[in-house]
């Protein structure tokens, strides 16, 4: 039983940190963050979009939030390592927060839903989904839901690990929006089983694509036994005459 607290009491530590550092960190484009905890230390690692921010001059910033750590945590040795977001297209925090801030500016909800899908899969996202939940027409209007997506994006089993997902909110005027985007990276290798099932479903398409073409092809033959029954007909009136 020990263990198991020590577990959950680290797991809440850890959401606590990353909730923290996503407040500290959002002005330097704050994307993702990972957290290794060793007996010797705590490493934690943040991505971002401007390192040089989170660093500081000297590494005064770093160093200090680095202190605040361990202060407000009780964390032993923390050790905070920062990399740079290699392309923000394909981070879903940074993707939800562009989106979130330009409904909060009066852009239409579905163009705009659309248009940073279609910049999500042109970066080389194998797949991607954005939802967008509230009221998201003007005062008054009641809330509704728009969702596009496009690619694979598994929605159960162990698989649902590998799609990175992010959860924002919008606030303009009218009321709050719900901002939902999950994304598979490009490279993204999925177990035996999930890509068995993905072929299925395209071999599923596939068939009926084939079966459709077949049923165009066969028409004509359903004629064929007309034809046959032709020469029985010519015989017997050759008889009767």
């Amino acid at each position: 039983m020990t263990i198991e607290r020590k577990f959950i009491e680290d797991s809440i530590i850890k959401a606590e940190i990353s909730k923290y550092l996503q407040e500290a960190l959002s002005k330097a484009g704050f994307s993702d963050i990972e957290i290794q905890k060793t007996p010797m230390l705590t490493r934690i690692t943040v991505w971002v979009t401007n390192p040089g921010r989170v660093i500081g001059r000297a590494g005064e910033t770093i160093n200090e939030l680095t202190r605040k750590i361990n202060e407000k945590f009780k964390i032993e040795n923390p050790q905070i390592s920062v990399a740079e977001v290699a392309n923000p297209m394909l981070e879903p925090r940074l993707v939800a927060k562009y989106i979130a801030n330009a409904l909060e500016r009066g852009a239409n909800a579905r163009s705009l839903l659309h248009s940073v899908l279609e910049d999500v899969i042109n970066n080389g996202a194998m797949g991607a989904e954005i939802i967008a939940t509230g009221k998201l027409a003007a005062k008054g209007a009641k809330s509704r839901q728009i969702k596009v997506r496009q690619g694979y994006i598994p929605k159960a089993g162990d698989v649902v690990k590998l799609v990175k997902e992010a959860r924002l909110a919008a606030y303009p005027k009218y009321g709050a929006i719900g901002v939902v985007v999950r994304i598979v990276k490009p490279g993204t290798v999925f177990p035996q089983s999930s890509k068995k099932a993905g072929h299925v479903h395209e071999k599923i398409i596939a068939g009926s694509g084939i079966a459709a073409a077949s049923t165009t092809t066969e028409a004509p033959s359903e004629a064929q036994p007309q034809q046959q029954v032709q020469p029985a007909q010519d015989s017997e009136a050759r008889q009767n005459k």
